[in-house]
């Protein structure tokens, strides 16, 4: 399947200075198929070594005891019976198996920038911040980031974007080109792509789920899948976390996130999970789950807005889940809803928040939303070439009572309408208004600075 990454990967391989590359990312988005499957196999064809730190026991073995890469290139070159050169991709998967490997970059940078180096990992920063945190460990035996040895991309969940590009590849060009020259499709052209929408609300963005809809184009068998996904998701709270109560805590997090985000008032709320349970009882659980790209988090504005943006409060926050098909399997809803006839009264709005959180952070916006003194609030606010771009996310038609006591306390660019209507633009409100299936588009737009009307 087509990953936008991809482009990353080879952006990095053609730098002439480029660094040891790590691929961060949550369990089972891609990460392997991406570098193993997608780059190496047409970049690098037979001429790259894959270590599977997970399984190999003695390169394991070798490289916890080693940060030397002369000495790991040297026995990897024995082992593997293949001369290691400056043409002969290595692969380091499953690194958070392998901490000692990380500190090899640092060499591998210094030594032997030549040689191409991509480690990946899922839990990578918690099996780290385990390591070097353990009590009574003592501080010339903690662990050391390679700081500006190395280059970083991290993977998401498949976007909208990738999801319809492996699912319709003419309906993707099709809804490419109308974004592209800013026109709205034709309505009967917009239906299709809004029942890709709903399709992929239910799907979501794991390759397996998606890979499962595509050759089977049912929508129940990807959700046997996300079960058994979700289910390992929660059993790895168990592998990672130093302490039965940070286990359960994560756990119980994890799991209410749909219940926090159903309720008027979004922002997290501890006493709806633990009663009398305070937000700093859950500190760690959160940046747990923020750490493994697992959850999202969002942080509140208020009133007049600065930049850069800043969080006004530490306290004041929402969380998504990663990727909409965990998110739409953990509310319970039928599957059958998605594709209803009653679905845009059966769904609640929040579906389409998490979604459109997902789209941003996969682009690699943070996230901030916005709330009034009043019960005005805008769902996602955007900083992109030093411009605001409030966005409001609407189910189905909605007002525009929010956007305009925002108006009253700060500049901004151009307000963005993200629901099911079609594409529209009005000046004098400086409101564009775009369906659910261009947020793909826009966000990277507002990521690399060429957002225009």
């Amino acid at each position: 399947m087509e990953r936008n990454a991809l482009q990353k990967l080879l952006a990095w391989n053609n730098d002439p200075r480029k660094k040891p590359l790590i691929v961060w990312g949550a369990r089972q988005v891609g990460k392997t198929y991406l570098v193993k499957e997608l780059f190496a196999n047409t970049y690098y064809e037979d001429n790259y070594i894959y270590i599977d730190c997970k399984k190999e026991d003695e390169v394991r073995e070798f490289c916890s005891h080693t940060a030397n890469a002369e000495k790991i290139i040297e026995y990897l070159s024995l082992l593997k019976g293949k001369q290691i050169t400056e043409n002969t991709l290595l692969i380091f998967d499953e690194i958070q198996e392998c901490p000692n490997i990380i500190s090899s970059l640092k060499y591998f940078c210094q030594d032997f920038r030549q040689i191409p180096v991509i480690a990946t990992g899922s839990m990578v920063r918690i099996k780290l911040q385990r390591e070097t945190h353990k009590r009574g460990a003592a501080d010339n035996g903690k662990f050391l980031f390679p700081v500006g040895k190395i280059n970083q991309i991290t993977i998401y969940p498949m976007t909208f974007d990738e999801f319809l590009m492996n699912s319709n590849r003419m309906l993707y060009n099709t809804i490419q080109k109308a974004y592209e020259t800013k026109h709205p499709l034709d309505e009967k052209i917009h239906q299709l792509a809004m029942d890709q929408v709903y399709k992929y609300l239910l799907v979501g963005g794991m390759p397996e789920a998606v890979e499962a809809y595509i050759d089977s184009q049912s929508l129940f068998e990807p959700r046997e899948i996300l079960k058994v996904l979700y289910d390992n998701y929660l059993s790895d709270m168990e592998l990672y976390q130093a302490s039965q109560e940070a286990v359960l805590r994560s756990r119980t997090l994890f799991s209410n996130i749909y219940t926090e985000l159903n309720k008027e008032n979004k922002n997290f709320s501890p006493g709806l999970i633990e009663f009398k349970s305070k937000t700093r009882d859950y500190a760690t659980s959160i940046q747990w789950l923020t750490m493994a790209h697992i959850v999202n988090q969002s942080f509140q504005l208020k009133e007049h807005i600065t930049m850069p943006l800043m969080p006004d409060s530490e306290s004041n926050f929402r969380l998504f889940l990663g990727d909409i098909g965990m998110f739409s399997y953990q509310s319970g809803i039928n599957a059958a809803s998605f594709i209803s006839n009653e679905r845009e009264n059966i769904l609640s709005g929040i579906f389409f928040e998490n979604f459109v959180a997902n789209e941003l952070i996969a682009k690699e916006h943070k996230l901030f939303y916005w709330r009034g003194r009043t019960s005005a609030e805008l769902e996602f606010i955007v900083e992109s070439d030093n411009k605001l771009y409030p966005i409001d996310v609407k189910k189905g038609k909605g007002t525009l009572n929010s956007l305009q006591k925002f108006a009253n306390h700060n500049k901004f660019e151009c307000a963005i309408k993200v629901s099911k209507n079609n594409y529209g633009y009005n000046a004098e409100q400086k409101l564009l208004t775009i369906p659910f299936y261009f947020i793909p588009f826009i966000a990277m737009d507002l990521a690399t600075g060429t957002m225009t009307i």
